[in-house]
C-alpha cells in the first residue's frame, strides 16, 4: 500500500503535486485506501501485453471499463483530473521542504496563504505557497520560533510537463540534500531553477544558494525595496548595464541611467555599490523579483 509520502513522490508536475496535497487533506481514504477492503484488489495484475496495473502508480489495478480504455486506478485518475484545473496556480507556486528540529507553528492550523501541506513526521514537512507568500511565511516562522527552530528549509519552484526533471525527481533530490548541514541553526536553500538541485555545490561556491534565515530575509527585503524604487524599464536598463563587459561603455551608460533615476533610487544603488557585485549576485537579485511585492505608498 502506498503512503502519503509515496504519493508525493509519484507526481510529474507541480499541478499533480498540488492536487495530491489537496486530496490527502480532503479525501485521504481515496489515496491511502483506494481499493477499499477487498484483498484481491489490493494490487494490480502483472504487466503483460493485454493487461497490467495502473500506468501511473504501477501498483493498483486500473478502473474497470467495458471499453478497456481506462489506464489509471481510482486514485491516480482523481489526481490527474484535479491537476487539470491547477496548472496556472502551480506555475506561480513554490515548494518548501523542511528538515527541522520541530514542526513550525504554521502547520498546526489551516493557514490561508498555504496552498497545501504535508507532515511526514516531527522533523519533516512540505508546504506549497504562492511566490509572493514566501516572505510573509518566513517572517512568521522567525517571529513565532526565533532561534529555537533549527535545520534546513529548501525552496524550489514547481516543474511543468515540458521540463527534463519531473516533480518527483526534484523532490527526491531535495530530500537527499537535507542532511548536508549540521542542525545548529536555521538555514535556507533557494533553488531559482529546478536543475540546480542536481548541482547545488556549484551554486554554493558562488554564494547564491544557501543562507542563514536572517540573511535570506534581508535579501528579500532588498529585492522588495529595489522593486519599489525602480520602474520596470529602469530595472531592465540597470540589468543590461550590469552585464556589459566593456568598462568604458558601462561607465557611459551608468551616467545616463543616473540622470534618469530619482534621488532615492540613486542613493540606494550607490549605498549598495551594485556595480561591484558579482554577476551571480545580480542574477539572484533579478530571480527573486517574482517572490516579493513592491511597497505601496500610503
Amino acid at each position: 500500500m502506498l503512503s502519503g509520502f509515496d504519493w508525493l513522490r509519484r507526481n510529474r508536475t507541480g499541478a499533480e503535486l498540488l492536487a495530491t496535497l489537496k486530496l490527502l487533506e480532503t479525501q485521504p481514504d481515496l489515496l491511502l485506501n483506494p481499493q477499499g477492503a477487498v484483498p484481491e484488489q489490493a494490487i494490480g495484475p502483472p504487466h503483460s501485453a493485454l493487461r497490467g496495473p495502473c500506468l501511473r502508480c504501477w501498483v493498483y489495478p486500473r478502473q474497470p471499463s467495458p471499453q478497456h480504455n481506462l489506464h489509471y486506478c481510482r486514485a491516480c485518475q482523481a489526481i490527474v483530473n484535479r491537476s487539470r484545473h491547477l496548472g496556472d496556480l502551480s506555475r506561480e507556486s513554490i515548494i518548501i521542504w523542511g528538515f527541522v528540529n520541530g514542526l513550525p507553528r504554521q502547520l498546526s492550523g489551516r493557514e490561508s496563504r498555504v496552498l497545501g501541506s504535508f507532515v511526514r513526521d516531527q522533523n519533516h514537512f512540505l508546504v506549497m505557497l504562492r511566490h509572493r507568500e514566501l516572505k510573509p511565511f518566513l517572517q512568521e516562522l522567525v517571529m513565532y520560533h526565533g532561534e529555537e527552530l533549527k535545520g534546513l528549509l529548501q525552496i524550489v519552484p514547481t516543474v511543468g510537463v515540458s521540463g527534463d526533471l519531473s516533480m518527483a525527481d526534484v523532490l527526491c533530490r531535495v530530500i537527499h540534500h537535507e542532511t548536508v548541514f549540521a542542525m545548529d541553526r536555521l538555514r535556507v536553500r533557494f533553488y531559482a531553477a529546478p536543475y540546480q538541485v542536481l548541482i547545488p555545490h556549484v551554486f554554493d561556491r558562488k554564494g547564491v544558494l544557501t543562507f542563514d534565515i536572517s540573511d535570506f530575509l534581508s535579501v528579500l527585503e532588498m529585492v522588495a525595496v529595489f522593486r519599489t524604487l525602480l520602474q520596470p524599464d529602469e530595472q531592465k536598463m540597470l540589468h543590461d548595464l550590469l552585464t556589459i563587459d566593456d568598462p568604458a561603455e558601462a561607465q557611459f551608460y551608468w551616467g545616463r541611467l543616473m540622470g534618469l533615476l530619482n534621488s532615492q533610487a540613486k542613493d540606494m544603488l550607490s549605498a549598495w555599490n551594485i556595480r561591484q557585485w558579482p554577476r551571480d549576485r545580480v542574477k539572484l537579485l533579478y530571480e527573486l523579483m517574482d517572490y516579493v511585492a513592491f511597497y505601496r505608498a500610503d
